[in-house]
């Protein structure tokens, strides 16, 4: 608190499980959907490299059930819209579910960073508010 106002950090003003937070969510999917499109139009095959960012962000900006709601919508996603064949759920390889699983893996630490930051702002408002 400075000066009687109290400041609160700017991603940390989303509740967690607050409907906005899950907005937030489907608003950076549909980023990363948009940019994944394009990457695919120029030839990219990564099925996944958009969906990552997107993962942190939300997590970061909406807290850890944000940013696993965006991991877990992203899997079918990319399943239906960017895998051979296109815009139909067809039968996973062995290589498409490693694909999987990497993706759920590193987004699972994505989101554990994620809550670690946000923690780390808590305490630093908390330390800053009794300094003053």
């Amino acid at each position: 608190m400075r000066h009687g106002v109290q400041t609160t950090h700017p991603i940390l003003r989303l509740k967690p499980w607050s409907p906005a937070a899950f907005m937030v969510a489907l608003f950076v999917l549909g980023a990363a959907i948009a940019l994944r499109v394009l990457l695919d139009s120029l030839g990219a095959t990564c099925y996944f490299a958009t969906f990552l960012p997107a993962v942190l962000l939300a997590s970061l900006v909406a807290g850890a059930p944000a940013g696993a709601c965006a991991a877990l919508l992203a899997v079918p996603i990319v399943w239906w819209a960017f895998m051979a064949p296109e815009f139909e759920f067809s039968p996973l390889t062995l290589a498409d579910y490693n694909s999987f699983t990497l993706f759920l893996l590193g987004s699972t630490l994505l989101i554990w960073f994620a809550e670690l930051c946000r923690e780390a702002l808590v305490a630093l408002q908390r330390l800053e508010s009794s300094e003053y």
